[in-house]
């Protein structure tokens, strides 16, 4: 059986800001994202009765925002879950790590989740910016 993660953490291309709230509406009952700081935004949802704090980081990485979901009670079990979800429902290009992080895995391999089904390992390498 699948172990569920104590948080969840995927990377969004571009979306805007009202349809990125309309989904966390419909799937954690959210509050709109409201401004945490240069380039953040959070908000908290609920999911089966459980606080889920929610934190938007644009442009965290080559283009992509990073979408942190800091609770281990949400729709989803794995990063890799809620990418395939967010890419349908956003339809958007959706990045995650491939699982849990261990020591000696590779820190640029990244799982790709399209719009459509689409989806499979890509080297990620940090730009450094």
């Amino acid at each position: 059986m699948m172990e569920r993660y104590p948080d969840i953490e995927v990377y969004v291309a571009s979306v805007s800001h009202d349809t990125l709230n309309a989904w966390l509406a419909e799937v954690l009952l959210a509050a709109p994202l409201s401004p945490a700081g240069k380039g953040k935004w959070k908000t908290h949802g609920i999911y089966q009765g459980e606080d889920v704090p929610v934190l938007l980081v644009e442009n965290a990485a080559d283009g992509f925002a990073s979408l942190w979901f800091d609770s281990p009670t949400t729709p989803w079990m794995t990063d890799q879950e809620c990418a395939q979800h967010a890419a349908e429902a956003l339809q958007t290009e959706i990045r995650c790590s491939l699982g849990g992080w261990h020591p000696g895995a590779d820190p640029d391999r990244f799982w790709q989740v399209l719009p459509g089904g689409k989806e499979g390992a890509i080297e990620w390498p940090d730009s450094g910016r």
